[in-house]
């Protein structure tokens, strides 16, 4: 099957992005609306207590093999890539046996006045993850064969009838029983979710495609009769996978460390844990809109255009437009997502309570709320950036520099455990947002000095991307200093003024940036046209 990588791409990125904003604005609208009935105690209990559960053992069970099954798929063979993805199920089994003891029985119980089904929950994250563990293989050839369509179909339903099952759930109940309305909705989701995927390719199979190298749904499940190990599993795979393991258990601690201290220390309350994780959503919306759908085109597009094991400069003697191509394509990437996150963390400082008061009402925008979401607008930027750079890192380094990396982050994971530990205790929730900053800001530093080293003797730098214009400095720098008067002067007697200050000069730096940026989008759009021509 002959594949367009880039044009891909882009397409898997601009629909993911599209069916985040639809969906996460319905959801923000529903989740408005139930945070005024469901207690921030059962909040803190399923949004950070169980969707920590379900986060650890997902990423720890599939994050490496979704990231080594996916590198150069053009010569896969695809029976013993199959073969290598099932052995994650047994994996996820044993992680769901680990942390459910651990959720069970050596986390403190939340008390019998907050939720009786706090084991329930625990329960129906343990068993809805092994059944999600049962399609990934399919996920993985999805995405092989550029079913993007499928993809974005797939997670409408997984999100649609998550949001409708809770949501119908607690207003049924009257915002009691939330955690057992949260535990349904999973359940329901996941299963409807893994059903639609056989169903689709049990259908596609049946059309017998040519260029389809699977025949039955059969070829979809393992193979190890009558072989040898050497016919069945893909060894090189299996040492690229071992990296990314390895790699995972350190990038799973950076990625919830907040959490994990939370939760394991104690240092927050249910109910500080739920007003934590209400701000952090709403500060994260950016990054589940644009940045991980972006991040996650990204990663397949850098895996199939440049190769781990070749010396870049070799492979720039061997296809220098290619090369070209994929360092452009990383500077155009990093420009963009770091302007959206100074745009947020520019507009965040003067419009954070005002969007805690639309979304949970003046009681959550009143006390540290505010001064939370204002701190994550900063780790937004950071985020954004350390996204786009790991990705690429991940994406093209080779199995000695994924070790090296793997070291790394041993170290790194260390001395940002302490930090979240020491700063939420002395500062509370701040401390939290605070010690992500740092840990972003170690994990670009890594990233930066890797990618420098690979284009290092070569005509480019794609952390030029970096660097925004001056105009579009400038303006941000105005519209923080306007709107922070607006909000004193305009906030408490006339909402509607603040907001249009802010929109118009919201509107003023975008058209800066985008009249800055021109070459940039213009570059994009020869490379999507070229490519699709």
């Amino acid at each position: 099957m002959k594949k367009n990588f880039l044009k891909s791409s882009v397409e898997n990125a601009s629909l993911n992005i599209l069916l985040q904003i639809a969906f996460r604005c319905l959801t923000f609208v529903i989740n408005a609306f139930v945070l005024r009935h469901v207690s921030q105690n059962e909040i803190g209990i399923t949004n950070v207590r169980l969707l920590l559960l379900e986060s650890t053992i997902l990423f720890l069970s599939r994050e490496a093999f979704r990231r080594a099954c996916l590198s150069d798929t053009l010569h896969h063979n695809w029976l013993k890539v199959i073969n290598l993805i099932w052995f994650s199920v047994p994996l996820c089994a044993t992680i769901c046996g680990i942390c459910g003891f651990i959720w069970l029985r050596l986390l403190s119980q939340p008390d019998i006045t907050v939720t009786t089904y706090y084991e329930f929950g625990v329960w129906s994250i343990l068993i809805s993850c092994i059944i999600e563990l049962c399609c990934e293989q399919l996920y993985i050839v999805a995405q092989a064969f550029l079913f993007v369509k499928l993809q974005v179909v797939l997670e409408i339903i997984n999100i649609a009838v998550r949001t409708i099952v809770y949501t119908t759930m607690v207003l049924y109940w009257n915002g009691q029983n939330a955690v057992l309305a949260f535990s349904f909705a999973q359940l329901a989701s996941v299963i409807a979710y893994t059903m639609s995927f056989y169903v689709y390719f049990w259908y596609y199979t049946k059309k017998n495609k040519k260029d389809f190298p699977f025949k039955s749904m059969w070829e979809f499940f393992p193979d190890f009769t009558g072989k040898k190990w050497s016919e069945c599993v893909d060894f090189s795979l299996l040492m690229l996978l071992w990296s990314f393991l390895k790699q995972g258990f350190m990038k799973q601690l950076l990625t919830d460390g907040e959490r994990y201290v939370m939760t394991f220390f104690n240092t927050l309350k249910f109910d500080q844990q739920g007003v934590y994780d209400v701000v952090n959503n709403l500060g994260s919306l950016a990054a589940r809109f644009l940045f991980k759908p972006v991040e996650t085109a990204a990663y397949f597009y850098f895996s199939q255009l440049v190769q781990r094991e070749v010396p870049i400069q070799k492979q720039i003697k061997q296809d220098s437009n290619r090369i070209k191509e994929a360092a452009s394509v990383l500077e155009c990437l990093l420009r963009v997502n770091s302007s959206i996150g100074l745009i947020a963390l520019s507009f965040g400082q003067a419009y954070a309570k005002l969007a805690l008061f639309l979304y949970g009402g003046s009681t959550l925008a009143t006390g540290i709320g505010p001064a939370l979401l204002q701190m994550h607008c900063l780790a937004i930027l950071f985020l954004a950036v350390n996204g786009i750079t790991e990705c690429y890192a991940a994406a093209t380094m080779n199995v000695a520099e994924l070790n090296k990396y793997n070291v790394e982050m041993v170290v790194l994971s260390v001395i940002f455990l302490f930090i979240s530990l020491l700063f939420s205790t002395l500062f509370g929730g701040i401390g939290f947002i605070f010690a992500n900053c740092c840990n972003f800001t170690f994990r670009i530093i890594q990233c930066g000095r890797y990618i420098l080293s690979q284009y290092k003797n070569t005509n480019y730098n794609p952390l030029n991307g970096l660097m925004p214009k001056k105009s579009f400095i400038c303006c941000l720098m105005m519209s923080t200093i306007v709107t922070m008067y607006s909000q004193e002067k305009y906030y408490e007697e006339n909402k509607l003024t603040h907001i249009l200050i802010g929109g118009a000069l919201f509107l003023i730096t975008i058209s800066v940036w985008l009249y800055e940026e021109i070459s940039t989008f213009r570059f994009l759009i020869k490379m999507y046209r070229s490519k699709h021509n």
